[in-house]
C-alpha cells in the first residue's frame, strides 16, 4: 500500500519544497551584488575621455536590510574598481537616524578622479528630499537634479547632467542641454526611467537610470509582476519596456539598472543586484 503511495507523497513533498528553495534563492540573490561592465560606443566621445570609468548605482535603499556594513562593502567594491567618476542613482536612505547616519558616514567614502554626482528619486522626496539632498551636499557630491556640470580634461570636456524624479519634482532639462553643442558627449541622470517618453533633445548621448529594481521579483527574468512604471496621468503604460537593460530612442541609449537594494520584500527573484561599470570609448 505504502508503494502505491509513494509518488503522491514525492509529488507533495517536492511542492512544499520547491517554494522554500525559491524563498532561500531570493535571498542569497538579493545580497549578491555583482558588477555589470559595458563598453559604451560613441562618436562624441572625446579623445581624453576614451577609457574612462565611470561607476553607476541607484537604489540601495538603506534600512534594516541593507546595513551600514553592507553600504560598507558596497564603497569598498565601488572603489576598487578605480573609476573616474560616480554616479548616483537616488532612492538612498530612510529617513530615521538609525539608517540615515551611518549611510553618510560610509557613502561618504566614495572615490573618484572627477567626483561624485547625484539626484534624488521618489523614496528621498517620500523621506525629506531636504534633508537627504544636504548630506548628500555635505558628502562633498555634486547634486545633479535639474543641473548640470562640465568635467574638463585638456582641452576637451564631456557634461552631466540631471533631471528632478519624474514623480515628485521637475524635469528641467534645459539647464543640462542649453549650452549644448550637437558634438558634445552628454549624459543625463534621471531616477525614473519613464522620463525617456518626455524626453524630446538629441544632445543627450547616454540617460542612466534605477527606480524599477529589475522588477525585483521576476518570473526568471522574463517578466515581473509589479512594476512601478509610468504612473502618469500624460503618459500611457509603458508596460515592460522600461524594467531593465537598453532602451533606445533617436539619438539616446537609456540603460536601467536593477540597482543595489531592495523595497517592500527583501528579497530579488533574478533580478540581481549590480553596480554598473561604463568604459567610454570613441565610434
Amino acid at each position: 500500500m505504502f508503494k502505491s503511495y509513494k509518488k503522491y507523497i514525492i509529488i507533495v513533498a517536492t511542492m512544499l519544497l520547491f517554494p522554500v528553495l525559491c524563498f532561500l534563492y531570493a535571498y542569497y540573490e538579493a545580497r549578491s551584488i555583482g558588477i555589470k561592465k559595458i563598453d559604451f560606443v560613441s562618436a562624441d566621445v572625446p579623445e581624453s575621455f576614451i577609457g574612462k570609468k565611470i561607476i553607476f548605482i541607484s537604489d540601495i535603499h538603506s534600512s534594516s536590510h541593507f546595513t551600514k556594513d553592507d553600504v560598507k562593502t558596497l564603497v569598498s567594491k565601488v572603489n576598487e574598481r578605480n573609476p573616474d567618476i560616480i554616479l548616483l542613482g537616488g532612492d538612498y536612505t530612510w529617513k530615521s537616524a538609525e539608517y540615515s547616519r551611518p549611510f553618510f558616514d560610509e557613502i561618504k567614502k566614495l572615490e573618484s578622479r572627477y567626483g561624485v554626482y547625484t539626484v534624488l528619486g521618489n523614496h528621498d522626496h517620500w523621506e525629506d528630499e531636504k534633508f537627504i539632498q544636504q548630506e548628500l551636499t555635505g558628502c562633498g557630491f555634486k547634486t545633479c537634479d535639474n543641473q548640470s556640470y562640465w568635467i574638463r580634461e585638456g582641452n576637451d570636456s564631456i557634461k552631466i547632467g540631471g533631471v528632478g524624479d519624474f514623480w515628485e519634482d521637475e524635469q528641467l532639462l534645459e539647464n543640462t542641454i542649453s549650452d549644448l553643442n550637437k558634438s558634445d558627449f552628454c549624459i543625463l541622470l534621471s531616477h525614473n526611467p519613464d522620463y525617456m517618453e518626455m524626453l524630446d533633445t538629441d544632445l543627450v548621448d547616454l540617460m542612466l537610470s534605477g527606480h524599477t529594481h529589475g522588477g525585483q521579483i521576476t518570473l526568471f527574468g522574463l517578466w515581473a509582476p509589479i512594476l512601478p512604471s509610468t504612473f502618469h496621468p500624460d503618459l500611457p503604460q509603458t508596460g515592460q519596456k522600461y524594467r531593465y537593460g537598453w532602451v533606445k530612442k533617436d539619438n539616446t541609449s537609456l540603460y536601467i539598472t536593477s540597482g543595489i537594494g531592495m523595497g517592500g520584500v527583501p528579497l530579488r527573484f533574478f533580478a540581481p543586484p549590480e553596480i554598473v561599470e561604463i568604459t567610454l570609448k570613441k565610434d
